[in-house]
């Protein structure tokens, strides 16, 4: 966090910050061809603002953050940037432990595991342990994750259980489709940001993000910073989030 950015202070009443900020992290290879630099060093500048946001995250009192880390069709890039994404994964999943125990943070992970080695697997799941007893902000972390996937594997859970006689087809709601996706016991986001200025959903937590308010940046996430997040949470406390229904001060809505 440079001297700049610790020094914001979020003019926004607690009440009005969301619980959920989900972020789909877009823009690292883009700002370092910007730079003139290798692909891989805006994934690393990427982790940094990670941190700078998780932590921020932490301080505010945010309950989650769900962070798009890699997209179950982000394996058709190249080989080679596939392997140092899962090197970086590694080595965040090493460096970033004390930095979660200080900030009383608790790790999850959300996705399929495969196709995820296994070396990766064994930090990710030593992180978790280290951290499950943590009582602060949720950071959850979506790996070779795709929302369709995750509906699908959903619909397999509820049809076993049905064939199998644990659950009358005729009982399914949306509770139950919730409870058996990968977020299952987690609420749903309230803030949905992306970077890099796309306009796109890009098959994160369809099922989850349904009432979500979307806000938008052109900033790249390497350069997304605390000021750019605060606005962003700024922005949304002033949205009049009806979920479907009227409101009451605008009863022709």
């Amino acid at each position: 966090m440079n001297s700049s950015d610790s020094q914001l202070q979020l003019d926004v009443s607690p009440e009005k910050i969301p619980r959920h900020v989900a972020i789909i992290m877009d823009g690292n290879g883009r700002w370092a061809q910007r730079q003139e630099l290798p692909r891989i060093r805006g994934h690393q500048q990427g982790a940094k603002t990670v941190r700078l946001i998780t932590e921020e995250c932490a301080r505010l009192g945010i309950k989650q953050l769900t962070l798009y880390c890699l997209s179950s069709e982000n394996w058709k890039r190249p080989e080679d940037e596939l392997e140092f994404l899962m090197f970086l994964l590694s080595q965040y999943m090493i460096q970033e432990r004390e930095t979660m125990m200080e900030n009383n943070i608790r790790l999850q992970i959300i996705g399929r595991r495969e196709r995820i080695p296994a070396d990766v697997q064994t930090e990710m799941d030593q992180s978790l342990e280290m951290t499950s007893g943590n009582t602060g902000t949720c950071l959850c972390l979506a790996i070779n994750y795709g929302g369709r996937a995750e509906i699908v594997d959903a619909v397999r859970q509820i049809t076993s259980e049905v064939i199998a006689g644990k659950l009358d087809a005729s009982e399914i709601t949306e509770t139950t489709v919730s409870d058996h996706l990968y977020t299952a016991g987690m609420s749903d986001p309230d803030l949905l940001i992306r970077t890099a200025g796309e306009m796109r959903i890009s098959n994160y937590l369809l099922w989850q993000i349904s009432y979500a308010e979307m806000w938008v940046t052109d900033k790249m996430w390497p350069e997304f910073s605390i000021a750019d997040f605060h606005q962003a949470i700024g922005d949304f406390s002033k949205r009049n989030r009806r979920f479907g229904g009227l409101n009451s001060e605008d009863p022709t809505c």
